[in-house]
């Protein structure tokens, strides 16, 4: 199939809608996947509640073909999808769930356990419901309040909400994702991504859509202001919050190139553009530290659209990434159209969401040594709540101990203490060649608080964020004693 420059195809439910961007009346690059939908007769139960990925009332799934060409389903919030995001997928909303005779089996668990009251949010239960149930057959307590992070009920209370999962997901049976399957398999295959870009262009934006890293480099080339979308889980909100006009985009969520991920001899290697979930599943017995970090990153919804690139050249002194990526001694690969260059992620950094990288190049992907086996590798976050929440402070460290229990290395990286992810620099030098104890860790949490000068903002005061800082120092501590012991 020929696909127009302009124009993005997408399956919604079972009905193929193709969007031509010059034809149409108020649609830009830009709005989202809720805003559509919001404007559709028959698809009115994706609700609006916060427009930035917190409450989940927006939930959506997408079906997507994955290199077998089998339909995987995931759960994403449709106010940080941008309309050519969804080019080539199914877009499935509440009301296709039914079947003629009866309807879904989430559904009628929601019921049987009296998971809803208002209801406005039940809708978005339920795509989470329904992405747990085609991906997870009998899944664990812990898998289920992790699909259910990123939906907010204000009334029911979450127990029969969990009890509805228990009892949907424990066999799966036919629905209409299964009876129209192939159907569905064979649409997809044929408005498939092309392999010219989709350009999208007008007198105030322009929307660029390449497949391949080498047309993505041109583009970036030849519009070095452009912003590099992925995920768009950040600038997606300097739309649907701050209303800004974004003028150039260049849209990477189609680059394959962009989300391998391999295991080397001496290191890991993960794409700019893998999604966190991703990472977070593969990451689970190789990169303990960074599995731990992804746990408490947002929700299922967010972790399935944000990146690691996207985190990183986001440079906010507090991200999630930055921290524990420092602890592994990461290296960030720049690719621009002249070649490729390594940044270890410290250099890469340089200040307040200022990086080293240059308006014509992008991440490519991020490159992890294998620690050694005598190395110790620990990350923390502080934050308001658990889950769904941004850090206050947050911390990774690494610790090499002689046989004699002196220290021979550690590195501590804190974000949240200042502009950037920063090491105290003489607290390491304090520390090191010093016996692991309690009587040197006292000592070196003073150092600590001289080291930072925080901010007080809405999260935390400064002086509470000194206290932290400081103790966490002492968990990992406590945290390598008990595992020594």
């Amino acid at each position: 199939m020929i696909n127009e420059n302009n124009t993005i195809w997408f399956l919604l439910n079972d009905k193929t809608v193709r969007i031509n961007f010059d034809q149409t009346n108020g649609l830009s690059p830009t709005t989202t996947v809720l805003q559509f939908l919001r404007n559709q007769p028959s698809t009115k139960g994706t609700k609006e509640g916060c427009a930035e990925g917190d409450c989940g009332a927006c939930t959506v799934v997408l079906a997507s073909l994955n290199k077998d060409n089998k339909l995987e389903f995931k759960a994403y919030d449709s106010c940080l999808l941008f309309l050519p995001m969804i080019h080539g997928k199914q877009l499935i909303t509440v009301e296709y769930l039914k079947t003629k005779t009866a309807v879904h089996p989430v559904q009628q668990a929601m019921v049987d356990t009296d998971g809803s009251q208002c209801g406005y949010c039940t809708p978005g239960f339920i795509m989470s419901l329904f992405a747990l149930y085609k991906s997870s057959n009998k899944p664990s307590r812990e898998e289920i309040d992790d699909a259910l992070t990123g939906n907010l009920c204000r009334c029911t209370g979450y127990r029969p909400i969990i009890e509805a999962a228990i009892k949907s997901c424990e066999n799966t049976i036919t629905d209409n994702t299964t009876i129209n399957e192939e159907v569905v398999i064979e649409l997809l295959k044929e408005i498939k991504q092309p392999k010219e870009i989709i350009s999208i262009l007008s007198d105030s934006q322009k929307y660029f859509k390449p497949n391949s890293i080498v047309d993505t480099l041109k583009l970036k080339f030849n519009y070095p202001t452009a912003i590099i979308v992925s995920g768009a889980t950040d600038i997606a909100l300097r739309v649907t919050k701050k209303h800004e006009l974004l003028s150039e985009i260049i849209d990477i969520s189609n680059v394959d190139e962009l989300k391998q991920c391999s295991v080397k001899d001496e290191y890991f290697y993960f794409g700019s553009g893998l999604n966190l979930e991703d990472i977070r599943l593969k990451s689970k017995n190789i990169l303990p530290a960074l599995y731990k970090m992804l746990c408490v990153f947002g929700s299922r919804q967010i972790r399935n659209m944000a990146t690691l690139g996207g985190n990183i050249a986001n440079a906010s002194p507090i991200g999630d990434m930055p921290p524990v990526l420092m602890a592994y001694n990461a290296s960030v690969m720049l690719e621009g159209i002249y070649g490729k260059r390594e940044l270890k992620i410290n250099d890469f950094i340089t200040g307040y969401r200022t990086t080293q990288l240059k308006p014509t190049e992008i991440i490519s992907g991020i490159i992890i040594p294998k620690p050694e086996q005598n190395v110790i590798i620990q990350s923390y976050k502080i934050s308001k709540r658990k889950d769904l929440d941004i850090s206050t402070v947050s911390a990774a460290f690494s610790l090499k101990l002689n046989s004699n229990f002196t220290v021979n290395n550690i590195q501590m990286y804190y974000g949240g203490m200042a502009a950037m992810t920063k090491e105290p620099a003489q607290t390491k030098k304090f520390i090191i060649g010093k016996k692991w104890e309690r009587e040197t860790i006292e000592e070196a949490m003073k150092l600590i608080d001289q080291e930072f000068t925080p901010i007080s903002d809405a999260r935390s005061g400064a002086e509470a964020r000194k206290i932290m800082a400081k103790n966490l120092l002492l968990k990992f501590w406590t945290d390598t004693i008990n595992s020594q012991q």
